[in-house]
């Protein structure tokens, strides 16, 4: 790494004022710095140079910039780099302050720093407790998020990541689902949004979130939200059902067409599951997720699935939609206090579920490679 006198000499050129080749050069010695583990942690310690890499974010060179921001990436990619680019170099008000400007051409960026920072609780706290601080909130979030022409300049589908990764925290979810607001009717059509499977996922992870509290199960699934087809409707294909099925459905899911298509991400097919197996947690959420007749749906997605995690989370759901009813003081799961042996053994089988789910996972990999080297071989 770099000795003092380098470092002094390098954070030097790091200026507005420096001539331009010789910034470029600055920048990009940087920026490949932190393209590595320890250039990143070597960083860690040196707030002032996080805190010029933020200064020239606005700089009049547009490669400059990309540099600048790219760099911000890389290192709020790293868990470790959280606490001094927040802290030390105090980076959130000005990305917040750009990421609100409908013109700022680098919005994009923004976001997936943003990302990156939230995914781990504490600075997710951090970056929320900023969020109020500067007179932001997620109304504005979720305004932005729901305004596809909002930036001209950049798409903004990080965002969706972004508002999931701050609903791991409560008082988060509690904005989400507040009754008045109407900010899940809001969210629900991004289920199936196409132009991005990035913003997709990240407004059905919010939803996910959202499940864990299990207070609004029933508001969720009724009119007032209605919920259900949303969910469900990704995962439906153009199968044929019985009149009796089709009768039992939600109207949006009855008579699909021939040419109906799933989610095409298996990451977002489980997260969907996983939302659904969330409302299924309480007595009213399993009562109507079977009054509604999910069931058909789960079987004959079922039939097409492939990936091993998402059969597995599938048959988990279907397993609850066709059980009996859990005993007498057991009808909220979510409420239920699983004695410590009892939790050891379940973490047990889940690891040894996962292992299996990996290793058919791998058998399909290397399926697919030896059908692929024999296509080319003839």
């Amino acid at each position: 790494m770099l000795s003092d006198r380098e470092a002094k000499e390098l954070l030097n050129f790091l200026t507005l004022e420096t001539r331009p080749d010789v910034k470029g050069q600055a920048t990009e010695y940087i920026l490949g710095l932190t393209g590595t583990k320890d250039g990143c942690r070597y960083l860690r310690g040196k707030p002032d140079f996080l805190k010029a890499l933020l200064t020239l974010t606005s700089d009049l060179s547009v490669a400059i910039v990309k540099d600048c921001y790219h760099a911000l990436i890389n290192l709020s990619a790293d868990e470790t780099l959280h606490r001094a680019l927040v802290q030390d170099a105090n980076i959130l008000p000005v990305l917040f302050s750009n990421l609100l400007d409908p013109t700022y051409m680098f919005a994009d960026r923004i976001c997936t720093i943003l990302t990156n920072l939230t995914r781990h609780e504490k600075t997710c706290k951090d970056v929320f407790k900023v969020f109020q601080e500067e007179h932001i909130g997620l109304a504005k979030i979720v305004e932005i998020l729901c305004t596809d022409d909002y930036n001209k300049t950049a798409s903004l589908h990080y965002l969706g990541p972004l508002l999931s990764n701050l609903t791991q925290l409560p008082e988060a979810r509690q904005f989400i689902l507040d009754k008045e607001r109407c900010v899940v009717q809001r969210l629900l059509p991004y289920t199936q949004y196409e132009a991005s499977m990035v913003k997709r996922g990240g407004v059905i992870g919010t939803l996910r979130n959202c499940c864990f509290d299990h207070a609004y199960h029933e508001w969720l699934l009724s009119d007032a939200v209605d919920i259900l087809p949303f969910l469900l409707l990704p995962l439906a294909g153009p199968e044929e059902l019985t009149e009796e099925e089709n009768e039992g459905l939600p109207v949006d899911l009855q008579y699909l067409p021939e040419d109906k298509k799933r989610e095409g991400d298996p990451d977002v097919r489980k997260m969907l599951i996983e939302t659904l197996l969330l409302l299924t947690a309480t007595q009213a959420g399993r009562q109507i997720l079977k009054s509604k007749n999910v069931y058909p749906i789960m079987r004959e997605f079922h039939k097409w699935e492939t990936e091993p995690s998402v059969i597995s989370a599938c048959e988990k759901l279907v397993q609850v939609l066709i059980g009996d009813e859990p005993e007498p003081g057991m009808e909220n799961l979510m409420e239920v206090e699983i004695p410590e042996d009892v939790e050891m053994k379940l973490q047990d089988l889940d690891a040894k579920e996962q292992e299996q789910i990996e290793k058919e996972q791998e058998e399909l990999i290397r399926a697919a490679t030896e059908e692929n080297t024999a296509r080319e071989q003839s």
